[in-house]
């Protein structure tokens, strides 16, 4: 418990102190002047001060400037009994919390320590809640190692200070909406919202009101205002993922909010000024799609000012042990597992695959893997079977013999990491008999 540290040249008054605060449950420390307080606070840390202002050597208000040079962070409340509105002032400016005047009651004292000490608890939620968002915003940045996406986090870099819609272009599951973050987060709107909706998750005929909102009786159902996506995003960035799915009744409205910044709520007759960047993403080929008239080539042009294209994962192999070993730990941590690593001919492995899914499909892997990894170390035997299909079919292996070797012991592995190791009850999973389970696992650790 980090104690109070009561300041006084006068004897009786910090015994006074002490009994008070000790009843209350307080640890507290003692000094006798502002020099002698500054050596305490120098060996340990302290809740707050109760500092008297006339003190010899050195008294309340130099020992709070000491403190502010020094910077030192400390909750200080001082005492007098010479009290005036000039005394007070002059302590608040020199970095106190509150001012008491002697003589006082037991009760002022432990009020005042009450609400000082309230106060710290404010601030260390509000330094916890401000460190889990930057947590929280580091977590969602993109991971890479390879020359082709730090030029895109380059690009990203150059692009986030700026106003105009971004294209960004990318097979399923490369990142697009981590990167449409990092332009938002990057920029001068990272204090506004972020808001991102999928288009193609929205069915057509609810899509213009969940995008530009509706008035009150505007159809069945609509039982008050709503202000829509651009309404929730006004300051900020609305992201439109899978912008190539967007329908095309919705198109030319799309592009009126995009040219005038105005938005129309469906039932109403005036337009609305929205302040909002748009970001689109897609794993279409717009260009394609506007050739073959399903998709406005006006619109296209419009959020296509910029464009960011990631390139797949398959392209930047330099990425895939450090997303691999990322996602590995979010899942240990999150299952409360320590984490195992990451063997070479894992890692290897793991770069021959061809990655349809793209970093997706490589977080879901690594989750799978953890949940049946058991060992200290992650070896290209524990990965899953399309991993190793993969290395296997580059090694032109077409011997049944082995492939039903091969899917015997991936069961064996499975029932016992589904068992805990216990054998017994692995044994009954597999329906053989634990002599035969026993021999088996000996022969797969001889190998």
């Amino acid at each position: 418990m980090k104690p109070i540290l009561i300041i006084d040249d006068e004897g009786p008054m910090r015994h006074m102190l002490r009994l008070v605060l000790e009843k209350q449950g307080y640890a507290v420390v003692e000094a006798e002047n502002g020099a002698a307080a500054l050596m305490v606070i120098a060996e340990r840390e302290c809740l707050l001060a109760l500092c008297d202002i006339r003190m010899p050597d050195m008294d309340g208000l130099a020992f709070l400037r000491a403190l502010r040079e020094k910077g030192i962070h400390l909750t200080v409340i001082m005492m007098s009994a010479y009290g005036s509105v000039d005394t007070a002032l002059e302590c608040m400016k020199q970095g106190a919390y509150d001012y008491i005047s002697k003589p006082f009651k037991p009760d002022e004292v432990v009020l005042a320590v009450k609400k000082a000490e309230e106060r710290l608890g404010l601030q260390q939620e509000n330094a916890r809640l401000k460190q889990a968002l930057a947590g929280e915003r580091r977590g969602r940045e993109p991971i890479y190692a390879s020359e082709a996406m730090a030029a895109v986090m380059a690009r990203v870099a150059t692009l986030a200070a700026v106003t105009s819609p971004v294209l960004i272009t990318g097979e399923t599951g490369t990142g697009k909406e981590l990167v449409a973050r990092a332009l938002h987060e990057g920029g001068p709107r990272r204090e506004a919202p972020f808001v991102a909706v999928n288009c193609s998750a929205i069915a057509a005929g609810l899509l213009e009101s969940e995008l530009f909102g509706h008035a009150k009786g505007a159809f069945t159902g609509a039982d008050r205002d709503r202000q829509g996506l651009f309404g929730a995003a006004h300051g900020g960035t609305l992201f439109l993922d899978e912008i190539g799915e967007l329908p095309a009744e919705l198109q030319p409205k799309l592009l009126r909010v995009l040219q005038e910044g105005e938005v129309l709520r469906v039932g109403d007759s005036k337009p609305r000024k929205v302040d909002v960047r748009v970001l689109a993403a897609t794993a279409r080929n717009l260009r394609e799609e506007v050739a073959a008239g399903r998709f406005r080539e006006d619109l296209y042009f419009r959020l296509a000012v910029v464009d960011v294209h990631i390139p797949p994962l398959r392209e930047r192999k330099k990425d895939i042990a450090l997303l691999a070993e990322h996602f590995l730990a979010a899942a240990a941590r999150r299952e409360g597992r320590s984490l195992p690593r990451l063997t070479a001919d894992a890692v290897a492995a793991l770069e021959n695959y061809g990655w349809p899914g793209n970093v997706r499909e490589l977080e879901n892997l690594m989750e799978k893997t953890l949940i049946f990894c058991r060992g200290e170390w992650v070896d290209q035997v524990a990965l899953p079977w399309e991993v190793r299909r993969r290395e296997r079919d580059r090694d032109e292996d077409y011997s049944l013999k082995q492939a039903v070797a091969r899917l015997e012991k991936e069961y064996i592995r499975k029932a016992l990491a589904a068992t805990n190791g216990n054998q017994t009850k692995a044994a009954r999973l597999l329906e053989i008999s634990l002599r035969a389970l026993v021999y088996k696992v000996k022969e797969m650790g001889e190998e």
